[in-house]
């Protein structure tokens, strides 16, 4: 969908009688039916202007085509600016540009992202060149036209407000602003010159009308890339029931139906190799020619893999196949061949990203032929977690989905016992179940009286990069804003920690020397590690015979049980027990982090010793 197209003299023209924000906006209403926000309009009246003062210049081709507003198929990305000719060479070719207001930009130590001034204050977001980038690796990677048609795209941004470049060109940014340039407020003449170099004619829009029109669908080589990485990675081969899952999804696959929605949902607890399933789909659906992504609320393991899965694949590349949730408001419905969601247990009702979502089911199987969801309810772990059997249930009903189940009973993290997981959710008080005792050769599992000696023997076991600290979300981020105040501290015992959020962000759990931090459950959940120490924090404790919640220990940065306190005052009961099932959870989460250990010290002095004689086999 496109909502502006001219050539340059027209758009020129709608530039000198001050009225382009008008044309857009009037043509906005006419395609969409949807009113205009206050800002996008000062927006589009700020930049198209300042485009305007580039464009006048005569090195341009005069019948330059210009596109404003380009929707890309099957998401809800927006391109800002599209222009098209024909390059020296006289091939089809086209300018994505990013547009940006920013005064003022600072660089972060997260791979491809700026703070600046957006809203009511600072914010972290992506760099400009690395969203542009990412848009022309979209194209190249999923449309037909672009694909058959050879269309040469070159990406930029323009910050035409911005006159101190320090920030957003700093040297951490060089491997996206070689792909993709910035110009700044004074650059209007280099930006000219750029452009004329890339377009070296005009074509009316053409080019620009059959990327509008092509199909998507994912090219071959995109598709061989993904192969490629998977092929001889021993963390992703499928075995015993991950094969059977995989093969009925591929038939499910292979009988999709315009106009008809189909489902499976996949139930599994941790380490039964829901993420392996997933990532094998998608590698072999896209080899199919089938237009699928992988989906998750929860970056932590879209970065994991985007780390581990090394080939030709570019960073932009692979966050278009590995996607975020809250993508699909508004999608067309059936646009996705497939969509594979992992962790489905972490989808919102509403995303916090488009006020206009409704419910994120909902839409991803709007979106959809097929949806495969992958789901572990236990795993619940904030307010705003709302995917479960009932709710996938309820929208399959509503989109009259034809819905399949399976399950992956056999579980490969905790050294394979089961009967671990059984214990941990009898001692946390999530189930009853007949695991009173844990057997000692099944799993290593060890309390610890100092956390200071647990961070030690962590740090010792750290020898292959396998052994992380985490604890409960009980500290506030101080170092966030503070790098060298300590997050974490421990009295009597001296334990001082940082949390792991700053700097390496969702890698973390891969990054070597990151083991002096401590994780929580947003930076490791869907992931794994050889040995996991944890700490237990003031929010979980043992009161009269019995495991408790405290949810007022959490942190006051904690996301998690944001909510709580309103609901408190409406549905008090209901709120109690959402907010002790959402702390259960979370250590459950981390305490199933580790495939040969884990070790653990309680904050709480009695909940500690109850650790001990569960360990002991003892009764409390």
């Amino acid at each position: 969908m496109i909502i502006y197209l001219e050539t340059r003299e027209e758009f020129l023209k709608h530039v000198r009688e001050q009225r382009i924000e008008i044309e857009v906006h009037e043509r906005y209403i006419a395609i969409t039916g949807h009113k205009v926000a206050a800002n996008e309009f000062r927006a589009w009246q700020n930049s198209l202007q300042c485009v305007g003062n580039v464009l006048q210049f005569e090195a341009i081709p005069r019948e330059l085509g210009v596109a404003i507003e380009y929707r890309i198929h099957n998401t809800a990305k927006r391109i800002d600016l599209l222009l098209s000719g024909r390059n020296e060479a006289g091939d089809p070719a086209a300018v994505i540009m990013e547009l940006k207001q920013w005064e003022t930009v600072e660089p972060t130590d997260l791979d491809g992202v700026v703070r600046t001034f957006l809203g009511k204050g600072p914010r972290e977001t992506i760099h400009p060149s690395y969203q542009a980038m990412s848009y022309g690796a979209l194209l190249r990677g999923f449309n037909t036209e672009v694909v058959e048609h050879q269309i040469s795209l070159m990406p930029c941004a323009y910050l035409h407000n911005c006159s101190d470049g320090s920030g957003i060109t700093d040297a951490r940014y060089h491997p996206y602003l070689e792909q993709a340039p910035v110009f700044l407020r004074h650059d209007n003449a280099a930006m000219a010159a750029f452009l004329s170099r890339c377009l070296h004619k005009g074509d009316r829009g053409r080019t620009i009308e059959k990327v509008r029109d092509g199909k998507a669908k994912p090219s071959r080589q995109l598709a061989d890339a993904v192969e490629k990485m998977l092929k001889g990675n021993a963390e992703f081969v499928l075995i015993d029931e991950q094969k059977v899952v995989f093969e009925k999804a591929l038939a499910l696959a292979r009988q999709l139906r315009e106009g008809r929605h189909c489902v499976l949902l996949v139930q599994g607890g941790p380490g039964t190799g829901k993420s392996v399933v997933a990532v094998n789909l998608l590698s072999r659906l896209l080899g199919m020619g089938m237009n699928a992504r992988y989906v998750s609320k929860n970056m932590a393991p879209r970065h994991v893999y985007r780390a581990k899965l090394t080939g030709s694949l570019t960073k932009g590349e692979y966050d278009n196949l590995f996607c975020g949730s809250a993508c699909f408001v508004g999608c067309r419905e059936g646009v996705y061949d497939v969509l594979i969601v992992d962790e489905s247990h972490r989808l919102m009702t509403k995303t916090i990203y488009d006020k206009n979502g409704e419910n994120q089911v909902k839409e991803i199987i709007h979106a959809s032929k097929l949806t495969v969801f992958f789901l572990h309810e236990d795993q619940r772990v904030t307010f705003d977690d709302s995917g479960s059997t009932a709710e996938i249930q309820k929208w399959c009903q509503f989109h009259e989905a034809e819905l399949h189940r399976d399950m992956l009973p056999s579980q490969f993290r905790c050294s394979g016992s089961n009967g671990y997981l059984a214990w941990l959710d009898h001692t946390l008080g999530i189930r009853e179940t007949a695991n009173e005792r844990l057997d000692p050769g099944s799993y290593d599992f060890r309390v610890f009286d100092d956390p200071v000696a647990l961070h030690d023997c962590i740090r010792r076991a750290n020898h292959s990069n396998q052994a992380r600290m985490v604890a409960g979300y009980c500290w506030n981020w101080a170092s966030k804003y503070h790098p060298k105040d300590w997050d974490i501290m421990i009295e009597p015992f001296g334990y001082r920690a940082r949390w792991n959020l700053s700097k390496d962000g969702s890698v973390w759990i891969m990054k070597p020397g990151t083991v002096e931090e401590v994780g929580c459950n947003h930076t490791c959940q869907g992931l794994e590690l050889e040995t996991i120490g944890v700490i237990i924090g003031p929010d979980l404790a043992f009161r009269d015979g019995q495991v408790v919640s405290v949810p007022a220990a959490r942190a006051r940065s904690d996301q998690s049980l944001k909510g709580c306190k309103l609901g408190l005052k409406h549905k008090p009961q209901a709120t109690c027990q959402k907010a002790d099932a959402i702390i259960r959870n979370t250590y459950r989460t981390l305490m199933s982090r580790g495939t040969k250990s884990c070790w653990v010290f309680a904050c709480d002095p009695e909940l500690q010793a109850y650790l001990q004689h569960r360990l002991e086999g003892a009764s409390v």
